[in-house]
């Protein structure tokens, strides 16, 4: 085993897992009012209706897959009756469902911000250089599942029994560094992938995902309203007075009736 592996498989995670935690912790102390997504809404709604809720589906779905794969042991599924047949039928269409809605919301929210020009202005470097690391494991995972589940042995490439213990030996400080060895390519770069996105993760706009907006549904509504041309403390421009066409009140009314 060399040392690059050795690096690779032994080093490189726990880097990436702290400077993640480092990373949101210092972000938060030191820009709060920088913790957003900045919506481009105000910019731009028609594209951004379809192709923002159908990302963040898929990209859901695509997390809830990965916790379930890797941090799941292949002895719990068993003990409930699953077969290894069965969970890499299911694994494989939900994946590729899940993969197929990211990425054609991804492309979606691309586009946009490319074509609408609004948009295009208030995208920033960071925001370029997220958008190519969060579309970097998406393409190498869907990449593995392709080659390796689909086209690859009948029964998939069971990733439990590699990929998952060494994830899991990862969180408990004692990296099983060999169980990666024989892992297929692709299946390694989407790992290194996924943990190099961690690493950038606190530095972007992705911070809003550690946000639970748990008072959205019930928080109150904006109300906007037109500025009164008659209110402020800036003093009036010389010329001539806007002409009412409200009915003007008759004050002597009281008066002739009585």
């Amino acid at each position: 085993m060399s040392a690059f592996e050795i690096f690779l498989w032994g080093a490189f995670p726990y880097i990436a897992l702290v400077t993640l935690v480092v990373g949101l912790v210092w972000r938060y102390r030191t820009d709060k009012f920088g913790w957003t997504s900045r919506s481009s809404e105000i910019y731009e709604h028609l594209i951004l209706r379809l192709a923002s809720p159908l990302f963040h589906f898929g990209i859901l779905m695509v997390a809830g897959g990965h916790f379930v794969g890797l941090l799941v042991p292949e002895t719990w599924t068993s003990a409930v009756g699953i077969s290894h047949e069965a969970y890499h039928v299911a694994a494989t269409v939900l994946g590729i469902t899940a993969a197929a809605m990211t990425i054609v919301g991804m492309a979606g929210l691309i586009y946009r911000r490319r074509r609408i020009r609004a948009v295009f202005l208030a995208t920033t470097r960071n925001d370029k250089a997220m958008y190519v690391l969060l579309a970097l494991p998406v393409a190498l995972g869907t990449w593995a599942t392709v080659q390796n589940q689909v086209f690859g042995d009948a029964h998939g490439y069971n990733y439990r029994e590699t990929i998952s213990p060494w994830l899991r030996s990862i969180f408990i400080l004692q990296p099983d560094i060999p169980l990666m060895q024989d892992v297929p390519t692709p299946f390694k770069l989407h790992v290194l992938a996924g943990f190099l996105l961690f690493m950038i993760w606190p530095f972007t706009r992705l911070v809003h995902v550690i946000s639970a907006p748990l008072g959205y549904t019930t928080r109150p509504y904006v109300v906007y309203r037109s500025r009164d041309a008659y209110v402020g403390t800036a003093h009036p421009e010389r010329g001539w007075e806007p002409v009412s066409t409200a009915p003007a009140h008759d004050h002597d009314a009281g008066s002739r009736g009585a």
